[in-house]
Parts: C-alpha cells; sequence; structure tokens
C-alpha cells in the first residue's frame, strides 16, 4: 500500500537543524519574519494530509483535528526559526508525529465492536454504552482526501483511512504505527523515517517488520488492491439498499445484503454477523428505525449516510462497506451530536 509520488526529498535533511518549536529561539532578530498571512497559507497547505496522518494514528476525527491544531500552533509559534534546512512539509510531519506520540501514552487503544468480543444474537440486550475514547469513529473523506491528485495515490489514500484498516494500525505500538504509515502508506524512504524519528535505518526497518507481522497474525493487513471509485453497479446498490431501507421492506433490504454482512452500533458493543441476524434485529429492536430518511455522504473513502427516524430525529451516521456485489458491513455511529455536525448535516430533518 503505497503512495508513490509524496516521498524523494520529503525527509528532514538535518533533524538537528530544524529545532523543536517548544525550544528557546537562536538569535535572530536580525531576520525578517514572512509575512503573517503568508506563512498561514503556507501551512493550511498541509492540513488535509496532516489531518489524514494523525487519523491514521489516533483512530478518531476529533482528536486528529485535535492534533493539526496543535501542529499549526507550534508551526507558527516556531517558524521564525525555519530555515529551510529540511523541507517545510517533513519538519510539520516531525512536529505531527511527537502530538501523536505524546497523545499516545497511556491511552488504550481504539477499536470496532467486533475487535472486542464475539458477535451477539438477535436477543442480546443492547447493553450500556462505552465512552467514545473507546471506539475508532468515521470521518468526512473531504477532510483527508485531496481535491485533486493522482488518481492512484487517492485510491491508496481512501483504502487507508478505511475504517478496518485504522482499527488494525491501532493493535500497533505508537512507533511502529508511525513506521508504517509513513513507510507504506506515503511511501518515505528508510532515511527519511529514521531522521524524523531520530533513529536508525535498522531500527526503522526492524519497527516496519513487526508492524507487518503483527497486522499478519492478526488477519489484519490489507490484502486487496486499493478500491476504484464506486461504480455503476455499486450506485444502483446503494440505491436499492435506500430504497428498502427507507420503505422498511426487509424482503428488499435482504437481497441487498451479503450472507455475512454485519451490524455495529458504537457506542454500544453489541455487534451482530449475517444477513438473517441483521433482518432480525431490524424487525425487533430496530423496529424504530421504520421510517427513516437517509442523507447521501461519504466517509472513511466509503459510502455514508445519516439516517434521521421519523419525524426528522438524527439518529446514525451510517458507513456501508460493499464487498462482490453485496453490503458486507452496516457501521451505525450514534453520536449525533457531535457527528452530524462534523459531517455538516443539520439535526433536524426538514426534507
Amino acid at each position: 500500500m503505497k503512495q508513490s509520488t509524496t516521498s524523494a526529498g520529503h525527509g528532514p535533511a538535518d533533524p538537528g537543524a530544524t529545532p523543536d518549536p517548544g525550544q528557546p529561539a537562536p538569535d535572530d532578530t536580525d531576520r525578517r519574519p514572512p509575512e503573517s498571512g503568508e506563512v498561514a497559507e503556507r501551512l493550511e497547505a498541509y492540513r488535509t494530509e496532516l489531518t489524514g496522518y494523525c487519523y491514521r494514528m489516533l483512530g478518531s476525527a476529533f482528536e486528529a483535528e485535535d492534533a493539526v491544531q496543535e501542529v499549526m500552533v507550534r508551526a507558527w509559534r516556531g517558524y521564525h526559526r525555519f530555515e529551510g534546512r529540511a523541507s517545510l512539509r517533513s519538519w510539520l510531519y516531525r512536529i505531527a508525529t511527537n502530538v501523536c506520540l505524546d497523545l499516545l501514552k497511556g491511552s488504550s487503544r481504539r477499536a470496532r465492536p467486533m475487535d472486542l468480543a464475539s458477535p451477539s444474537s438477535v436477543d442480546s440486550p443492547i447493553g450500556t454504552g462505552r465512552p467514545e475514547t473507546t471506539w475508532i469513529g468515521p470521518l468526512p473523506d473531504e477532510r483527508v482526501l485531496a481535491r485533486a491528485g493522482d488518481p492512484a495515490d487517492t485510491a491508496v489514500a481512501r483504502e487507508s483511512v478505511r475504517l478496518a484498516f485504522v482499527s488494525a494500525l491501532q493493535r500497533l505500538a505508537p512507533r511502529q504505527r508511525a513506521v508504517l504509515i509513513l513507510r507504506e502508506v506515503l511511501s518515505w524512504s528508510a532515511s527519511e523515517v529514521a531522521e524524523l524519528l531520530d533513529s536508525s535505518v535498522a531500527s526503522v526497518n526492524s519497527a516496519l517488520q513487526r508492524a507487518r507481522a503483527t497486522l499478519a497474525a492478526s488477519g489484519d493487513a490489507p490484502t486487496a488492491p486499493p478500491p476504484k471509485p464506486l461504480d455503476d453497479a455499486q450506485q444502483a446498490l446503494l440505491e436499492r439498499y435506500v430504497d428498502a431501507f427507507e420503505r422498511f421492506d426487509m424482503t428488499a433490504l435482504t437481497a441487498v445484503l451479503h450472507e455475512d454482512c454485519t451490524l455495529s452500533m458504537p457506542p454500544y458493543a453489541l455487534w451482530l454477523h449475517g444477513r438473517a441476524d441483521v433482518v432480525g434485529w431490524m424487525l425487533g429492536p430496530g423496529r424504530g428505525c421504520e421510517g427513516s430518511r437517509l442523507v447521501p455522504l461519504t466517509a472513511n473513502g466509503m459510502p455514508a449516510f445519516g439516517q434521521y427516524r421519523a419525524g426528522g430525529v438524527p439518529w446514525a451516521l451510517q458507513v456501508i462497506e460493499i464487498t462482490d456485489g453485496r453490503i458486507t458491513g452496516l457501521n451505525a455511529f450514534l453520536d449525533t451530536d457531535r457527528l452530524f455536525p462534523l459531517f455538516g448535516l443539520p439535526l433536524r430533518y426538514e426534507g
């Protein structure tokens, strides 16, 4: 999984030549700083890719945006000491890595419900919701995917923010996580990563090997090629799903679901496996979804919907997984108070 056009020349030439923004500045009173607007423009040009990097590291859109804001603040304060002896991009990634590693100290890994327990049955109690810090959360594509760029790079970026891949990354120790993302997703060289982490090439290569082995042993290593944009058949499948869901037609819904599909509902740990149980849930505890309306979105490189129950009440942010012409995953995130504003959705459906 390599984003091939983003590597060469992006690692710092000399890590010691770009001091940490938190350290005292040398005497540079004779140097005229760039105009503040120019600095802001230079830094903002990297916000999207830095958000993607921090999201892969942290597993939360909200933590990622907070982390990137901290990166921007540190870079702004330290910019007068940045002398161009390393690329601005590598300098910002160095700051971002340090911010993420600090945030990850002492924290438990985020996960998906299917990472934590065996599937439940239709009759299982839904239980009590767990804290937001338990879960991998969704994020809008536009926050992490460049609007224009090489299609191959965009495909890799889309694949590397999918929920399953981000969840797999959380299995890795934080520094291994950074190494794998920088090497496998962003295509930095081992020497560039070593300089960024103040490490050695041998250490970076060892960390990458261990990270790959951990993902392979867990069964979470990506094996499929990067996905292409939705084709006509997949678009038609989604249209059938929306029609079935909004009419609450379980026969039609059954026809679009894969026999091994899953349904999860963070913040609850309960999740279901198999088309029969998913449909059974909809006809039982999920009966309140009858009369819902779905607003199309994209999230984590996948199709998504904002779900409003009858009366225009926001209920869930659905992220849809598709394999072999059927829907294989219904990921319903119920934290609408925060997620709907993040995705630009109103807190009342008026359509």
